[in-house]
């Protein structure tokens, strides 16, 4: 387990009276290494338990395990946290559909991976084209960020 102030940091982004599912908190017990869950693995127990990403991501926090290896690349990476590079040159319409979708300038991690999968391309490489047209990605469906 990490330090108690490290554990304080994770569960503070929550209600003081929030509680880790159990159902949830097993699974990412059974999934986890050196009390760390993958982006990918996160989002299997969501599937599996049929419950939304972001309770998984709240349970992990409660629990003190980190979320590591976002799928877009954003977060969870060694030694540099992520691993995102930007790209200048993009097909158009892929951009157009990301700057389509900007609320605030920012582009809802929900819908950059709906944009990937309509496009056929993978979550990172929307997430390079977003750092070449410095847009930034927010609403972590796992409340990562």
């Amino acid at each position: 387990m990490a330090p108690e102030n490290s554990s304080k940091k994770l569960a503070d982004k929550h209600r003081p009276d929030a509680q880790p599912d159990s159902s949830i908190k097993y699974e990412i017990l059974k999934h986890s290494l050196n009390n760390e869950l993958s982006c990918t693995s996160a989002f299997l127990i969501a599937k599996e338990l049929n419950v939304s990403p972001d309770k998984v991501g709240m349970t992990a926090d409660l629990i003190n395990c980190r979320l590591v290896k976002c799928q877009m690349g954003l977060f969870g990476y060694r030694p540099d946290k992520k691993i995102v590079k930007p790209v200048m040159t993009a097909n158009q319409n892929l951009k157009n559909a990301m700057a389509g979708n900007l609320v605030e300038g920012k582009l809802a991690c929900k819908i950059a991976w709906d944009i990937a999968s309509r496009f056929n391309v993978n979550k990172i490489t929307v997430s390079n084209i977003c750092e070449g047209m410095d847009i930034k990605i927010n609403e972590c469906q796992l409340g990562a960020f």
